[in-house]
């Protein structure tokens, strides 16, 4: 398992998108159908606030291949958005919800702007608009957020790592 979590690759773009949102005041959730050991990684590494996943079973220190807890399906990632939104104090409908398979339909129907991104036939036909780029950062300009913005948001920030604003596919972040 830590073999698998030292080997995924953040989406390119993904820093800057989540980075700006950060600086932006805006929270930031993965909801996956994944495994929360994966999930939870990428949490902490991009500095997400909220994550869902589904939680392998391990006993004795062996995965049994069961889920330990609730599935996380459709209704549950819609539902799990309701929860977020009610807990930081805020309408679904201002919430802007990502995703590219069936089962995030039912949470992209739940947001104020669902996103299909790279995303298969079905979603980018009920989502409200869809996004079939290489770079999660894209989605900020659908957002309204121009690259101006984000680059007074980096100058700005005696914090900012120097992280590229476009990762490149196959090399490891700075």
């Amino acid at each position: 398992m830590q073999r698998v979590t030292s080997r995924i690759t953040v989406t390119p773009g993904a820093r800057t998108f989540i980075r700006t949102l950060k600086r932006m005041g805006m929270k930031t959730a993965i909801v996956s159908a994944g495994f929360t050991r994966f999930a939870n990684a990428l949490a902490a590494d991009l500095d997400i606030d909220h994550s869902l996943s589904n939680t392998l079973d391990v006993k004795d220190g062996v995965l049994t291949g069961r889920l330990a807890g609730e599935f996380v399906d459709g209704p549950r990632k819609a539902a799990f958005l309701r929860e977020i939104a009610a807990a930081e104090g805020i309408s679904p409908s201002q919430v802007v919800a990502v995703g590219d398979g069936a089962n995030d339909l039912d949470m992209l129907a739940a947001a104020g702007l669902g996103i299909a991104f790279n995303a298969k036939p079905v979603v980018r036909e009920r989502a409200d608009t869809s996004v079939s780029v290489p770079y999660l950062d894209a989605i900020l300009f659908l957002m309204g957020v121009r690259r101006d913005h984000v680059e007074a948001a980096d100058a700005a920030d005696p914090e900012f790592d120097q992280r590229p604003l476009l990762e490149v596919p196959g090399t490891p972040p700075s």
